[in-house]
């Protein structure tokens, strides 16, 4: 109930601006965003400085799983109260293969996938659908070198390689001049949807950086 409240208090007005809402009971948002970071960008802008396992040469990162973040029309919760037992330690090292590391896919779970309303399991489980759902487009891992390109080129990379996408329901980000991550709207079926206002970001940059992988 109080999530409907905040809903409707903030399309009303009433509460200013894009608001993240702590504590909210699990289960209650509208619709998902689904965060795709592109490795080498990441690690270039703070990866690399924090000595993190996902910049080693060893791997070749492209498109990975930032998380899967349940969503209200106007703001998000976060930190949800849940009855649902944390992840074990075997449970987020199996999500590295497309998150990275096993901290992000703990981190993601306190964050965000206690307010979905599954369980641990369930919600990585429901992210790696997800990521699987949304072709990521091939023409980025053969760059052999960086390159800057408006951010719109990768938003139409992404819209040609997924059909069902629309340019409402996805947002391309930028950080620091590098383009940072492609951002998908889904249903709780993960059939893609319109994007809140507070999620659309598009970066405008015409000449962001793009890293190869590594």
């Amino acid at each position: 109930m109080r999530g409907v409240l905040f809903t409707i208090l903030a399309a009303a007005g009433l509460i200013g601006g894009a608001a993240q809402a702590e504590g909210e009971r699990a289960g209650e948002f509208d619709y998902y965003v689904l965060a795709l970071s592109w490795s080498p960008n990441w690690c270039a802008i703070e990866g690399d400085a924090k000595r993190s396992e996902q910049c080693d040469e060893r791997y070749d990162y492209g498109w990975t799983l930032h998380g899967l973040w349940p969503q209200f029309h106007r703001g998000w919760p976060s930190y949800c109260r849940t009855k649902e037992a944390p992840p074990r330690r075997r449970q987020t090292s199996e999500m590295s293969d497309i998150m990275g590391t096993s901290g992000l896919a703990w981190h993601q779970w306190k964050k965000h996938g206690t307010c979905s309303g599954l369980s641990a399991q369930g919600y990585f489980d429901l992210s790696r659908e997800a990521y699987a759902k949304i072709t990521r487009p091939e023409v980025f891992r053969r760059l052999d070198k960086a390159v800057k390109l408006p951010a719109s080129v990768v938003e139409e990379a992404f819209l040609k390689a997924n059909p069902t996408l629309t340019a409402d329901s996805l947002t391309i980000t930028c950080r620091d001049g590098f383009i940072q991550e492609a951002r998908v709207c889904l249903s709780r079926d993960l059939e893609p949807v319109p994007c809140g206002r507070d999620v659309i970001k598009d970066c405008t940059l015409p000449n962001a950086v793009f890293e190869p992988v590594r």
